[in-house]
């Protein structure tokens, strides 16, 4: 399958900065990971015997989307790249589909920082790490572009279109969400992937909740 250049600079990245971290991993999660607002103590302890106080830094609204918990979370999350950002890169061209995936990943990174900073989770305070709030902007974007094309799941491994597959998998991160189930997966930072990629579909083709662009429509 043809790789856009955009989107094999993204696998590319992601790869490079998952080695990056296991090279050097405290320095990943305290500067670079995505913490709530405010300043905390945590496990590490600086060079002076006192434990790191760490917080949330500007630019960690995106690079804690280079960063991922495990191989595995890597590995799943390149494959939905490779799945489904071609397709939306070959669609859109590299500069629109590079701005779709940045913005799903910093509002999926507002939306996280919103609620873990405020507690509504009950899990206390901790990091957040990982691509899946640009991912699932991506998978909303197919289903929008793309709703009747057949996707092949993993597990269970059956057919289902794309605009059913989005449905689906929005209302199951809702759910998880609502109710806290899955401990340490960042539901609320899916959806909000999800949201931010819909408003930024929305406003390229001038549709409510915003003002209409002209006659020229965007897919």
């Amino acid at each position: 399958m043809y790789l856009p250049p955009v989107t094999k600079a993204l696998l590319i990245a992601l790869a490079a900065a998952y080695l990056a971290q296991m090279l050097a991993p405290d320095v990943a999660y305290l500067y670079f990971a995505l913490w709530p607002l405010g300043e905390y103590s945590t496990q590490f302890v600086g060079s002076d015997g006192l434990p790191v106080t760490v917080g949330f830094l500007p630019w960690q609204i995106l690079s804690y989307g280079l960063l991922h918990g495990s191989l595995g979370h890597l590995f799943f999350n390149a494959l939905a790249i490779y799945m489904f950002g071609g397709s939306l890169e070959q669609t859109w061209g590299s500069r629109r589909y590079l701005t779709f995936f940045i913005v799903c990943v910093a509002g999926a990174g507002l939306i996280q920082l919103i609620v873990v900073t405020s507690g509504v989770t009950g899990q206390g305070i901790y990091p957040t790490v990982g691509a899946s709030g640009g991912i699932f902007g991506l998978l909303m974007a197919y289903g929008m572009l793309f709703p009747n094309r057949q996707i092949m799941l993993l597990i269970p491994p059956i057919p289902m279109k794309a605009r059913t597959f989005v449905i689906v998998f929005g209302a199951i991160e809702l759910l998880m969400g609502v109710f806290n189930t899955a401990s340490g997966i960042a539901h609320f930072a899916h959806l909000g992937g999800m949201l931010f990629g819909w408003l930024m579909i929305r406003y390229w083709r001038g549709q409510p909740p915003f003002k209409p662009r002209g006659p020229r429509r965007i897919h």
